[in-house]
């Protein structure tokens, strides 16, 4: 588990001091828990979860006092991409056992429940800020996930090893250098 915070914080930043979960509590309904001191299945209230937020919160489990979302971390989303107010929960994925490159270190953003950040651009928003480094990023809506960074044409390139067109050489080598090792031949 440390060496996940410490990716984090190398690849989202550290928690910023001005931004604080204030009654958002997304993440303790939302996510997976899966620790040694908790485990809590994905879209279940915690069972410490009341109306005024967590009835324990002094003495809450270790993931939930070390755990941010991006919202939390990068000083780039705007205050409005809280996701209670956003309605778009962002967070950094580990798969131990990803199906592809992709999915072994990932952004995920997740459309919560009722949510209108599609058609308030609130979900462009968040995407365009979250699509320009060497992070891949995922979008689920509830009922599917889709890769959203790289586009289609770069990450089936950098999934297959076929030689990339001159105009794209660069951005796939940098995406092959940065995942090789999750590719299976690294």
């Amino acid at each position: 588990m440390a060496a996940e915070t410490d990716l984090e914080t190398t690849l989202l930043g550290p928690v910023l001091a001005d931004r604080a979960c204030g009654d958002c509590t997304a993440c303790c309904t939302v996510l997976t828990v899966d620790t040694p001191d908790f485990r809590k299945p994905a879209g279940t209230p915690c069972t410490w979860l009341t109306v005024q937020g967590c009835s324990i919160h002094a003495a809450r489990p270790h993931i939930c006092r070390t755990w941010f979302c991006a919202w939390r971390r990068m000083a780039d989303l705007p205050d409005d991409a809280r996701p209670d107010r956003s309605g778009l929960l962002v967070s950094l994925n580990f798969v131990r056992e990803p199906r592809n490159v992709f999915e072994a270190v990932s952004l995920n953003v997740r459309l919560l429940p009722g949510s209108e950040a599609i058609g308030n651009g609130m979900a462009k928003t968040v995407l365009d800020r979250l699509c320009n480094q060497l992070i891949p990023v995922w979008f689920s809506d509830g009922s599917r996930k889709m890769l959203m960074h790289p586009d289609k044409e770069v990450a089936a390139l950098v999934v297959s090893g076929d030689p990339a067109p001159a105009h794209l050489a660069d951005e796939v080598a940098a995406w092959r250098e940065r995942y090789e090792v999750f590719s299976g031949g690294g």
